[in-house]
């Protein structure tokens, strides 16, 4: 594929990226655009943090992908910065409170310029995607990027830069002079992209989404808005019939790809109810339209909007396929939290010293001195083997404690509790004079609850930001007082990384509502697997917030009888051990599961009965 400008953007290029992507080419045909800073936390705003290394994990333990071969991507220079934004904004975005206008939510200052450096350096990612791909022709993917809200002098929806129109403006600015098409198949509209090529007919910006944000006029634009509660015959049709005369028309020689995830169904945010299938048969349609065969368009893709823990599986689905060549079907968030912890277990046991990068090893006297001493004459050990300062250590190395200070908690401080005779208590403090209470775990190591196996019991989880409030009760569960962490995955791990450390089988609890039980754990009854599978199925239309409510409110009932389905507490189970796995995962669990569901059918009512 050739052009004007193309040529020129590729003698710009750097020696070193053509030489990292000559040995980072694959028979998939795809260039993956990743830094270990792809992480920001934002207080009660549902963004997953690890969505990018979700995505990677996923890919390079399928084989698709070696994190050797990846491209780095360097933050954004002030310079292309400058290209798309006034000065007077980008002064501005120094301020604590206009970031927070950004987001809308409180922010410290910490956070507020953890999100705008973050978003410089993925916007660098996205300059690096679109001349990669007009330098190779291949399919470049910047796992992050698509901050499509963000104007030359504002920024708004979680986007304070936008990375599409800075890439468009350095490749611009390097000599490529051909027609550029941005397909933002994000669920909110492009406004921003599109409000900066209102008078360029060289850009054509294309945007399918819920509600117009912004006025459609532009000098090239395609703006469909499918308002709300959309499904997939609907989202797929309205995509198939307007993508094809938009490109046939414009005839780009570059494409950038907002392939946002929140339409999914599950989406936090969202409020369409598009399938995991649909959500696949969208991304292979653009694929299939911009790249047929013999005459493949240069691609850049960003990972654009996506939020809640089930976000990373749509992008793992896509980059699978596209990798591939065919389907390949991402783990569950259990499978992938056991990999993970597994995978730091075994650094951890290794005594390797190439650890998650969120660390910093080095454990000064004076940061030993921050753990709390206890009970100095208490005999015990948490779980008879480890000391306050061995679990500070090991929360250390797993990258738990740092994370806490990105959100602006300086002086991490545990206490180990042992005032229970037969359960241990982990509490972590945001500050010395531990006021701010963090987190606290009870659990305790469990011999009895299932036959020749030892568990360890998890009889109290508690995360949360004590410095946050809910807006509105729109994310929060019921009983929930604060926002969480965003850590709810790591200290998992971490409980798992334990249970490896001790032999143990695995992780149990008994869920006290079905926000809990949706984590991806699994019934040791599967009879109650069957239930939790036909309160799903019967709850799929609404939100996870909004079916635990439903759940709680008693708005959940059996088809047949009327009777209103009471949630049961009942042992669920993170299964660690090989012999744990095949009593809840084997066929004659998952037959057991089959033969209960066939039997019940749950309705959910309107609140109104």
């Amino acid at each position: 594929m050739s052009g004007p400008g193309m040529m020129s953007v590729g003698r710009r290029m750097g020696r070193w990226v053509w030489g990292a992507i000559r040995r980072s080419l694959r028979p998939s045909g795809i260039v993956l655009i990743y830094d270990i800073r792809y992480v920001v936390r934002l207080g009660s705003i549902p963004m997953d943090p690890l969505r990018a290394e979700m995505v990677l994990a996923f890919l390079t333990d399928v084989g698709l992908v070696r994190r050797r071969e990846l491209l780095r991507p360097h933050s954004a220079s002030m310079k292309n910065l400058r290209r798309v934004h006034t000065d007077k904004y980008l002064e501005s975005l120094e301020r604590t409170e206009v970031v927070e206008q950004i987001v809308g939510a409180q922010l410290t200052d910490t956070e507020a310029q953890g999100l705008v450096e973050f978003q410089r350096l993925a916007s660098g990612g996205t300059v690096l995607a679109a001349a990669t791909a007009l330098r190779t022709g291949l399919v470049a993917v910047n796992l992050g990027g698509g901050f499509h809200h963000a104007a030359s002098n504002r920024g708004m929806g979680f986007c304070a830069l936008n990375d599409l129109a800075i890439a468009v403006a350095r490749v611009r600015a390097h000599g490529f002079e051909a027609p550029i098409l941005i397909i933002d198949l994000d669920i909110h509209d492009g406004n921003g992209t599109r409000t900066l090529f209102e008078e360029d007919p060289s850009v054509h910006t294309f945007s399918i989404h819920n509600q117009d944000w912004a006025p459609r006029e532009a000098a090239a634009a395609t703006v469909i808005a499918l308002g709300t509660a959309v499904n997939d015959a609907t989202y797929l049709k309205a995509l198939r019939e307007s993508l094809p005369p938009v490109i046939e028309a414009v005839r780009p020689q570059l494409v950038l790809y907002v392939a946002g995830v929140d339409p999914a169904s599950d989406d936090m945010v969202g409020d369409w109810n598009i399938t995991a299938d649909g959500m696949l048969a969208r991304d292979q349609f653009v694929i299939e339209q911009v790249r047929p065969k013999g005459a493949e368009i240069p691609l850049a893709v960003t990972l654009g909007g996506g939020y809640g823990g089930n976000a990373w599986r749509y992008t793992a689905r896509f980059l699978g396929w596209l990798a591939a060549g065919r389907p390949v079907e991402p783990p569950t968030n259990t499978d992938m939290l056991i990999r993970r912890a597994q995978e730091l277990h075994g650094l951890l046991r290794d005594g390797a010293r190439r650890l998650p990068p969120a660390a910093d090893w080095a454990l000064t006297p004076e940061d030993l001195a921050a753990v709390g001493p206890g009970d100095a004459t208490a005999p015990r050990r948490l779980l008879g083997r480890y000391t306050a300062q061995g679990v500070e250590l090991l929360l250390e190395r797993l990258g738990v404690l740092a994370q806490v200070r990105t959100l602006g908690f300086a002086q991490p401080t545990l206490e180990l509790d042992f005032h229970l005779e037969d359960s241990d208590t982990v509490r972590l403090f945001g500050d010395a004079a531990r006021a701010e209470l963090l987190m606290e775990i009870r659990f305790r190591r469990d011999r009895t609850s299932l036959p020749d196996m030892e568990v360890l019991f998890l009889e109290w989880v508690l995360l949360q930001n004590p410095r946050r409030s809910f807006v509105s009760g729109k994310h929060s569960i019921p009983g929930q007082k604060h926002p969480g962490l965003g850590l709810l995955r790591d200290v998992m791990a971490w409980l798992v990384v334990l249970c490896g450390e001790l032999g143990l089988d695995g992780l149990m609890y008994m869920p006290a509502g079905y926000f809990v039980a949706t984590f991806g754990s699994r019934f040791v009854d599967p009879a109650q697997q069957a239930r939790l599978e036909a309160l799903r199925r019967a709850l799929s239309s609404l939100r996870l917030v909004e079916a635990t409510r439903a759940v709680e409110e008693g708005r959940v009932v059996d088809a047949a009888t009327g009777a209103v389905v009471e949630w049961e507490p009942a042992p669920m189970v993170i299964p660690v051990s090989q012999r744990l796995r095949e009593l809840v995962e084997g066929p004659r669990y998952e037959a057991a599961v089959d033969e209960a569901l066939a039997t019940l059918s749950y309705r959910l009512q309107s609140p109104d009965g």
